[in-house]
């Protein structure tokens, strides 16, 4: 209860402070990470938590299924097929430079062996603009910016996990709890995207039965419904929960885009409190402790993979595109480390590998550090495509119209 009344909180706090931060380089994201720090155990010790605690697996793993999912609505199939160009270039290019960078660095800076320094470089590379919400949030930024990160970071993910998960079983992992059999981790993620696949095709079908259908104030409610039970299937059949959400998520939105629109609203702040919640857990296990254990090969490859390997990496692959200079070095800084690289580095430590708990560390601080300087600069470089501040007024409810507005016909009970 102490963990809700702290999160309750924070978030009644990051709402009164909301219009305030869309204007200056306060963050919300940044401020429930805080909230942790100063909550846990290395300074006030309201919230206990360890790495090993089932509440932080917990906590994680619904907020990335919840991320994945609303992501996956964002990436349906007709709009990647209009505009594949440029996020093909950060996949298959940029992508595998920022991995093989950043395991380069954690090897001869951090003294990680080339194993784990490739699970470090995997499990950093995939990216998160939601911490740089003015740039992705805003109209006023153009379309193709904001498009190229969302596609990308809507997809590493999925990219990143099959390579994590590999490199974790070659590392050797002494946790019972993980197997660490190739054909047993191929069988989990071919099941997670047969049910992600399988299941909104079902639904969507049975919406369609003649006498079946949702009521248009219920409508939200299907998709969620459709994730409840994909996410407890996944669990009951070790299927890899998070192949699935993402794929049911861009499944959905392609067959469905009725549900998908009616389901954003409601999608969206759920995503947004999964995350504020991991944040908060994710911040109490940031100790004086877990600082003071990296040494300072590791900083330097923590500085070196936020502001060296990932723009050089970005701007290399988006050579000769037409984005222009500007645009390509938003983009190009706008690498924060994907939320998804919080779950993924709680495998590493919980798999038991050799240097598991060195790699953590190392992956802990980078996290950390890429939601301090990227949440706190995406207003300040979001004025340069002259995106107007919002009005103080904007957080209150909008005035009442001059004159009364038709009334929109009633959806079809099959919709």
């Amino acid at each position: 209860m102490v963990l809700v009344v702290v999160f309750g909180a924070a978030l009644l706090v990051a709402v009164l402070l909301s219009g305030l931060a869309a204007r200056t380089v306060l963050s919300t994201s940044l401020l429930f990470l805080a909230a942790g720090a100063l909550a846990g155990d290395g300074l006030l010790g309201l919230i206990h938590v360890t790495p090993n605690s089932p509440v932080v697996a917990a906590t994680a793993d619904l907020a990335l299924f919840t991320v994945l999912f609303t992501d996956g609505m964002h990436v349906a199939f007709p709009a990647l097929r209009a505009a594949w160009r440029n996020p093909a270039r950060a996949l298959g290019l940029g992508m595998p430079l920022a991995f093989g960078g950043t395991a380069l660095v954690a090897h001869l800076l951090a003294g990680l062996d080339w194993t784990t320094s490739l699970l470090v470089g995997a499990v950093l590379a995939p990216t998160d603009p939601v911490f740089a919400s003015a740039i992705v949030g805003r109209k006023e930024v153009p379309a193709r910016l904001r498009q190229l990160l969302n596609v990308e970071s809507g997809l590493n993910d999925g990219l990143a996990l099959p390579v994590v998960l590999v490199l974790i079983a070659a590392a050797g992992p002494a946790s019972p709890h993980f197997e660490a059999s190739l054909p047993t981790i191929g069988l989990e993620l071919v099941g997670g995207l047969a049910l992600g696949v399988v299941l909104p095709l079902a639904v969507n079908a049975l919406v369609r039965v003649p006498g079946l259908g949702a009521e248009a104030k219920l409508q939200p409610l299907l998709p969620l419904a459709t994730g409840v039970i994909l996410y407890a299937t996944c669990h009951l059949t070790h299927a890899n929960p998070y192949l699935a959400a993402f794929s049911a998520g861009a499944v959905l939105a392609s067959v469905s885009p009725e549900s998908k629109a009616a389901f954003e609203p409601l999608g969206e702040a759920l995503a947004e409190l999964a995350k504020f919640a991991a944040l908060l857990v994710f911040g109490a296990l940031l100790t004086p402790a877990l600082f003071g254990g990296l040494s300072w090969g590791g900083y330097a490859a923590v500085v070196l993979a936020i502001a060296l390997i990932r723009p050089a990496s970005l701007l290399l692959s988006l050579i000769r595109s037409r984005i222009d200079r500007r645009e390509q070095l938003v983009a190009a800084w706008f690498g924060p480390k994907d939320f998804a690289s919080v779950v993924y580095g709680l495998l590493v430590l919980q798999a038991g590998i050799p240097q598991g708990e060195q790699a953590y560390t190392l992956i802990a601080v980078c996290i950390a550090a890429s939601i301090l300087v990227h949440s706190s600069t995406d207003v300040p470089i979001a004025r340069l495509f002259h995106v107007d501040e919002p009005e103080s007024g904007a957080v209150l409810l909008p005035a009442r119209p001059r004159t009364p507005a038709p009334a929109p016909e009633a959806p079809d009970a099959r919709t």
